[in-house]
């Protein structure tokens, strides 16, 4: 064994004691001698085991409500005392104090403080100073010390101690240190974001503690892992586990998805809507979505606001999907969804999202504020001769929730509550509305009527003049061009409606 240590001293003070019983027990069966604070030491008191209290270590009390505990060099001597420098050594001897070869401390529930929506005074308190410090004087004595800052770790140190004989590895200490600094420094980031709110430091600082190996990324060839708790965004009712494009095309439905209120069922696929539709029950929207484009529709991810039932789950289980995601089923429903094993069946939980987005790009990470706004019938201004009729109004709303949520450069039409078609993802404007008007045709939409939306402005006015000579009635577009008027002029030529809303909404 590399450089093997026995534990020979112990100090122990954790605020989380669920599972901590066998592993003192364990302990005390080596003759370890244990030190601790508070509750932890009532604790190993219980177990029937000897315990001698910090104060009677450092001959102070715990001071200042607590605050003050462990803050003494007796403590922080015996943790981080070289144990093979003989002049560490004279100063032990000399000072009497103890080396304490293992440390086992947690930390106060900050995170968890904040979440509850306590005040200010209650999470400042719960900011651990003596925690924190002895945490880290551990991990960098690792050489000598075992530190274990989490009860995840207790069942696997009783397992090295108990196939060890109490003894522990450089290799093994060095690996609890390494978690030991996780640990550490996810606490320090969750305070630093908690103070950073307003008037932010411009710094970039994220941590998550949870991860998924995914099978892999993007492509086979390429790793894979998603960070973050899924379990606490969905309930998996069937089907594998959910790959890196699945989690992908899951983040753009769920943010489409959350700007209906209205029972609504949305497909995509490569993160676009292929189909949308609005209607009074989810199986007609179910229907209405698939007619939009069923060929695209084969392999992709589904998703609706309401109940799925057993009509709807017997319509939805002709197509093959990847992923479906709604948030609640009836009995019947899940039997029927779930006789296919590897079909994603989610049940969508009520979760806050973050407010903001981030990714990694050339050397570095860029971030911004999620895009949460959509301008409804109210904040579209008509710039043209022609009105556009209240039901045109509603059209240009729905079809603008989707251009918002579709690949730049896109063109989105819409009539009724239903996506007819759209062009994503394109070098031009005007291809991207070819695109949607080649779609629409082959699928036997008439587009006469039709509204239509821009994710930007129309530099020129070809694609005013080119809609208009596909039937559009209305358009959608933010404005802002310098050459705004020559579009509003072809739709006045055209005798189409226009309005503008002042907000672009690129999606690269």
């Amino acid at each position: 064994m590399n450089h093997p240590v026995k534990i020979k001293n112990a100090l122990v003070s954790v605020y989380y004691k669920d599972g901590l019983a066998p592993l003192v027990e364990l302990l005390n069966k080596y003759g370890v001698t244990f030190y601790s604070t508070g509750g932890t030491e009532t604790f190993i008191k219980d177990l029937g085991i000897d315990v001698v209290p910090v104060e009677d270590l450092t001959s102070y009390p715990s001071i200042l409500g607590g605050r003050v505990k462990t803050l003494h060099p007796k403590v922080f001597g015996g943790i981080l005392a070289r144990r093979p420098l003989e002049s560490d050594q004279q100063q032990l001897a000399q000072y009497e104090i103890p080396e304490i070869d293992l440390v086992i401390v947690d930390l106060y529930p900050f995170e968890e403080t904040v979440a509850s929506g306590a005040s200010e005074q209650d999470i400042i308190e719960k900011i651990d100073i003596g925690g924190i410090s002895l945490i880290r004087a551990a991990a960098k004595n690792f050489n000598d010390v075992v530190i274990i800052s989490s009860k995840n770790d207790y069942k696997e140190l009783e397992e090295i101690l108990a196939n060890q004989e109490g003894n522990t590895s450089l290799e093994q200490r060095k690996e609890f240190a390494k978690r030991a600094f996780n640990t550490s420094s996810h606490y320090d980031t969750a305070i630093f974001n908690y103070f950073n709110q307003e008037n932010p430091l411009q710094v970039f600082k994220q941590s998550e503690q949870k991860a998924q190996v995914l099978r892999y990324g993007e492509n086979p060839h390429q790793k894979g892992i998603f960070f973050g708790d899924l379990d606490k965004m969905f309930d998996k009712l069937n089907g594998k586990e959910l790959s890196y494009n699945n989690l992908v095309d899951v983040d753009a439905a769920v943010a489409l998805i959350d700007e209906f209120t209205e029972p609504t069922f949305a497909i995509l696929k490569h993160t676009n809507a292929c189909g949308v539709a609005s209607r009074s029950t989810i199986k007609q929207a179910w229907l209405d979505a698939l007619a939009c484009d069923p060929v695209s529709a084969f392999g992709g991810v589904l998703i609706t606001n309401g109940q799925v039932d057993a009509a709807t789950a017997e319509e939805i289980n002709k197509l093959f999907f990847e992923v479906l995601i709604a948030p609640s089923y009836s009995e019947e429903a899940i039997a029927i969804l779930t006789a296919k094993k590897n079909r994603i069946i989610l049940v969508r939980k009520e979760v806050t999202l973050p407010g903001q987005q981030f990714k990694t790009l050339l050397n570095g990470v860029i971030l911004q504020d999620k895009d949460n706004t959509i301008e409804g019938p109210e904040q579209m201004v008509t710039v043209t001769q022609v009105q556009p009729t209240a039901e045109q109004l509603e059209d240009l709303y729905f079809a603008n929730k989707i251009v918002k949520h579709t690949k730049s450069n896109t063109i989105v039409f819409a009539k009724n509550g239903t996506l007819l078609a759209s062009g994503v993802g394109q070098t031009s404007r005007v291809d991207a509305l070819k695109q949607a008007i080649e779609k629409a045709i082959s699928f036997g939409f008439d587009l006469k009527g039709c509204a239509m939306a821009s994710d930007a402005f129309f530099p020129f006015p070809d694609c005013v003049e080119i809609a208009s000579g596909a039937g559009i009635a209305a358009v959608l577009q933010p404005g802002g061009s310098i050459k705004d008027q020559l579009s509003i002029d072809m739709a006045n030529e055209k005798g189409i409606s226009m309005v503008t809303t002042g907000v672009r909404h690129f999606k690269h």
